[in-house]
């Protein structure tokens, strides 16, 4: 019953927050003997003044997104994940976003938001040329995060040493790295190709003998994505820790692990490409 009555009270709550720019606009609080739209809404739904100016400035963000206002007004989507991503809101996104705020949780949207600002801030950089508008020179970074391009590796110094030993003896350290770097890859990809053979024959196995597909990754998979993308999260713009082996080819639809097809994620952005995945699937789907 709590459960059900929360819900309840969230959805209602929604719905009032929906009706405040209405009654703001047409003074109906003042008819009512309020003071302000404010005591209005603090007496009838206990919301702060905060949440109240929040409510009638997404209203006005909203309109030239009648998609995101409707759902604004009609109390279909909850303040906090509207406000989320009011920022990246656009005529020609609006419908996605509102189809993503049904489905991602504040955080999600969140970090779906950052990654629209970053992405528009990289594109910004890439064509805006070498100088701003003073004159200054600007940065050069590519399609990745400028966070990452922003952060130098730190070496020990030992190995600050050592190279520093060897460029000293008129060694290209450039060379070298570059040499490890592209063994390191080649290294990577061999085991990649050699488990994905491995791990289909598995399947096939298993379907041939008409066994259940386990959802268990196996310890040489898991260490090898660990190998190749390390402890962060797969998106180039994130930073944050990974928490899961993501598949970008769905388990469901393919029944295995192939190394070649997945990549670590954050909680944020494997839930935002499980409902990327949804939508597509479900646009994908023929009508009956």
């Amino acid at each position: 019953l709590c459960k059900y009555y929360g819900e309840q009270a969230r959805v209602w709550r929604q719905k009032f927050c929906g009706l405040l720019p209405e009654v703001n606009r047409r003074k109906l609080h003042e008819r009512k003997g309020f003071g302000s739209i404010f005591e209005f809404a603090k007496k009838l739904a206990g919301l702060s003044e905060e949440q109240v100016r929040r409510v009638l400035n997404l209203e006005r963000k909203f309109e030239s997104t009648p998609v995101l206002k409707k759902m604004l007004v009609d109390g279909d989507a909850s303040v906090n994940k509207l406000a989320r991503i009011a920022s990246i809101a656009t005529p020609e996104n609006q419908e996605i976003l509102a189809e993503q705020v049904k489905l991602l949780s504040s955080r999600a949207l969140e970090t779906l938001a950052r990654d629209e600002r970053t992405a528009t801030l990289n594109e910004q950089i890439a064509t805006a040329g070498p100088h701003n508008q003073n004159g200054f020179q600007k940065p050069h970074f590519d399609n990745k995060s400028v966070h990452v391009h922003t952060q130098m590796p730190q070496l020990d110094d030992d190995v600050k040493t050592r190279l520093n030993e060897l460029q000293n003896k008129g060694i290209d350290i450039n060379e070298l790295l570059r040499k490890f770097l592209d063994a390191r890859e080649e290294e990577i990809e061999n085991e990649k190709q050699e488990l994905s053979e491995k791990e289909l024959m598995r399947v096939n196995k298993t379907m041939a003998d008409g066994s259940k597909p386990t959802r268990y990754i196996s310890v040489k998979i898991r260490n090898l994505i660990k190998k190749e993308h390390g402890t962060k999260c797969a998106v180039p713009i994130c930073q944050k820790p990974s928490e899961h082996n993501h598949h970008t080819n769905r388990f469901s639809l393919s029944k295995n692990h192939n190394p070649l097809y997945m990549a670590p994620l954050c909680k944020e952005h494997h839930v935002i490409a499980h409902s990327i995945d949804t939508q597509y699937h479900e646009q994908r789907r023929p009508d009956y």
